[in-house]
């Protein structure tokens, strides 16, 4: 789950991390904040989480059952293959094929199927999180706002993570420092179905 809040986090930090005009009579004040950091300090979070790996587990059961039936009827063919008609032959190698694509393409439409679903669960935390880091640098007179990503140095009074938090209705007090969330395991990482032997 890491590595694609990792990427979904910088498609928003380019896309929609908001800078605010400067006025002549504003200073400059500008902010950071991480907002992979606050993502993971919410409740949500958790939710997101148990989310991905029960749809995860669905996509891997189905993909083992599909493997199992594909290795059964393999070894069933390889055990009567050299008594077998050719005709009957060539429509159990067929068979095998096509089953062998077909445990290809699951894992294909799997893999898809877990991104959307991660995609239409953080994006609305996402939102919630750009609204709230917007809302605080409005009430605070943040000229700019920024990822700490791309911060090489800085004052600590320039951290709003605390603040974005306290906005979103989360303790920072009791914000996890480094939060590794255990990973949904994608169905596509099961064994691929082998080659059948002719």
């Amino acid at each position: 789950m890491m590595n694609k809040i990792k990427t979904l986090v910088a498609a928003f930090l380019l896309i929609s991390f908001a800078s605010f005009a400067q006025t002549s009579d504003q200073p400059l004040k500008i902010g950071y904040t991480n907002v992979e950091y606050i993502l993971l300090q919410m409740p949500e979070s958790k939710q997101i989480e148990s989310e991905l790996k029960t749809h995860s587990t669905q996509l891997e059961s189905q993909l083992k059952n599909k493997y199992a039936e594909y290795e059964t009827k393999l070894q069933a063919y390889e055990k009567s293959a050299a008594t077998m008609d050719k005709v009957v032959r060539d429509d159990k190698e067929k068979e095998l094929m096509n089953m062998n694509n077909s445990i290809q393409e699951f894992q294909r439409s799997a893999q898809a199927s877990l991104q959307q679903k991660e995609k239409s669960l953080v994006d609305p935390v996402i939102a919630k999180i750009d609204k709230a880091i917007k809302d605080v640098a409005k009430e605070n007179g943040y000229t700019y706002v920024i990822s700490n990503q791309a911060l090489l140095a800085g004052p600590e009074d320039g951290d709003i993570s605390p603040i974005v938090l306290k906005k979103l209705g989360v303790d920072p007090a009791k914000a996890q420092q480094t939060p590794e969330p255990a990973a949904a395991k994608p169905a596509a990482a099961t064994p691929t179905a082998k080659k059948k032997n002719k």
